[in-house]
């Protein structure tokens, strides 16, 4: 049993000469190809630093644009020579020269030994593959594809949408069924023969010169013709992103190779000092290992190729910028706003920084600065706390609060006297907990010493902006977690309602409080309300307060807040 090795190369030839002396001195002969477009002075040094290894020779070379059919001419130039020159092959091994052995050459040898008589190449018909991103599938084979795709896009284009608007149409092969599959693979000796024996093969060449990516389908359907035993995989592990570009591996991939089980890698960073030295090492063994089995690390590329396509939840940079409603998650971690608060009680940061051991802040959207914990100018991450800064962007001035603050709860206060701008992405953002007591803000007005005309056309614009609010947070779409009590509710039973609220915050910790928040005083607030509706203005948010001087109402059960979302 022996196995002879194509290379097919066009760059790094200092790691690809590694690679073929590795497979030389394991007793594999090596036909090397390299791409024509590779100026005459590097092909020569490359040659002339192979030159004292007798099993190594080089092809007759080929333009190979990626593609196109110069990929495949190059392949059977090399396998033809290979099969001539060493009589004695069972086996033809294909790669490039970016591809890097993971295990002895003994055990690929005797792996294939033991499976005498099987041709290992990823063949499936198009309607089977899953990986196609370019939107070209059973297309691919019956239009024809006479510029390449990268250096003559326009060309390439303009092409495709001539034949699909005319109706052009080529013909299959008569006995040819295309099928598609990795251009990595390993082949008997006498599948190989028969490809390029075959009587019809100028027919077939001449049919595959004019299918996009012929290297992905030449020998994946022809194999089909004459294999008696096809193993549809490779023995390279080869991963692609979302844009159908292969996965490069680094050092830090070392322990994620060995765990493969994989005889060869494609694609090798070629200063992957670390990766050579393991691998290419003649005193490399890893441990028993039989099948290879690159399933055991597909978990880890899935999830690479989802947080490529998604992005991380929550954050925003000059590289990846979704559109609103299309993010990953439009903030990194949970948080918590409370609407209205601050303005029923006393200090109110102070004691709910007490109670749940988060870091309380101010009004963030208050109109002349962002009120950051401790009355910090600028907060982590460099956030400014300009009001003028922070209205350029408030989205993004919020996405980063919480991207910036990661691992530890963001909890701020807001009222209908705050900038209003970022309300919408906030009650669609399901880490968002938003707690509101309603008409509160008539409060500070009350307290207010100026004309009672001004009070009221005051109070007229903050219960617009309010509604509008609640209206917004009691939305179909809203997806945060909304807790709204009308100002009056909430007093009947304020130690109930917060404790509620805290549970929320902190589940983990029930634990009762025991320190309630100082409520400002309310004498005459029912009075101030009936004043408001006496000069025209209808206050609705409040919830019903008596004109007494008792502001607690009375003879109405016990008030419960209600669950929006």
């Amino acid at each position: 049993m022996s196995v002879g090795v194509i290379m097919l190369c066009h760059t790094a030839f200092d790691r690809a000469a590694e690679v073929a002396r590795f497979w030389a001195e394991g007793g594999s002969p090596v036909v090397i190809h390299v791409d024509k477009r590779v100026g005459a002075a590097a092909f020569q040094a490359f040659r002339s630093g192979l030159a004292d290894v007798s099993d190594v020779a080089f092809s007759e070379r080929h333009v190979c644009e990626w593609g196109t059919f110069g990929l495949v001419a190059a392949t059977l130039a090399a396998a033809r020579q290979l099969l001539d020159q060493h009589p004695d092959l069972s086996h033809v091994y294909l790669a490039s020269g970016s591809c890097m052995p993971l295990r002895p050459h003994a055990e690929l040898v005797s792996y294939l030994a033991d499976q005498s008589g099987t041709d290992f190449i990823e063949s499936v018909t198009t309607k089977d593959v899953q990986w196609i991103v370019d939107g070209l599938e059973i297309e691919r084979f019956t239009l024809r594809f006479p510029f390449p795709f990268r250096k003559r896009r326009a060309l390439f284009d303009g092409y495709v949408r001539l034949q699909r608007r005319l109706g052009l149409r080529r013909r299959i092969p008569q006995g040819l069924e295309p099928h598609l599959g990795s251009q990595w693979w390993c082949l008997t000796r006498r599948t190989l023969l028969s490809i390029l024996d075959d009587p019809k093969r100028p027919v077939y060449d001449r049919y595959f010169r004019r299918v996009w990516i012929p290297d992905e389908s030449y020998f994946q359907t022809l194999a089909r013709l004459y294999s008696t035993r096809i193993e549809s995989r490779s023995l390279t592990l080869s991963k692609f992103d979302m844009h159908g570009r292969p996965h490069m591996f680094y050092d830090d991939h070392l322990q994620l190779l060995k765990r493969s089980d994989c005889f060869v890698a494609r694609k090798i960073w070629p200063h992957a000092e670390k990766l050579y030295q393991t691998f290419l090492s003649p005193a490399f063994a890893g441990a028993e290992r039989a099948e290879p089995n690159p399933g055991k690390i597909d978990r880890l590329f899935a999830q690479t190729v989802e947080r490529q396509r998604q992005g991380r939840a929550g954050l925003y940079m000059q590289s990846r910028y979704p559109a609103e409603d299309r993010e990953n998650g439009k903030t990194a971690a949970p948080y918590s706003i409370f609407h209205g608060f601050s303005d029923l009680f006393e200090d109110f940061p102070s004691w709910l920084a007490k109670s749940v051991g988060g870091r309380v802040h101010g009004h963030l959207y208050a109109a002349d600065r962002a009120e950051f914990a401790g009355g910090e100018p600028v907060f982590n991450g460099g956030l400014s706390a300009s009001a003028a800064l922070r209205n350029y962007d408030p989205r993004a001035f919020l996405t980063s609060l919480i991207w910036n603050t990661r691992g530890e709860r963001q909890v701020f206060q807001f009222s209908p006297r705050d900038s209003q701008d970022c309300n919408r992405f906030i009650a669609h953002d399901p880490n968002a907990q938003i707690s509101v007591i309603s008409g509160s803000w008539a409060v500070p007005l009350f307290r207010r010493q100026e004309s009672f005309s001004a009070i009221r056309a005051e109070a007229a614009r903050l219960q617009q902006i309010e509604l509008k609010h609640l209206k917004l947070l009691r939305d179909v779409p809203t997806k945060a977690r909304v807790r709204i009590w009308t100002m009056a509710e909430f007093l009947e039973n304020p130690m109930e309602n917060l404790q509620t609220i805290i549970d929320d915050i902190n589940p983990r910790a029930p634990r009762r409080l025991t320190e309630a928040p100082r409520i400002v005083d309310l004498d005459g607030f029912g009075q101030f309300l009936q004043n408001l509706k006496n000069q025209g203005m209808q206050p609705s948010v409040m919830g019903e307060f008596p004109v007494t001087h008792d502001w607690r109402p009375q003879g109405r059960p016990s008030g419960r807040p209600y669950l929006v979302k």
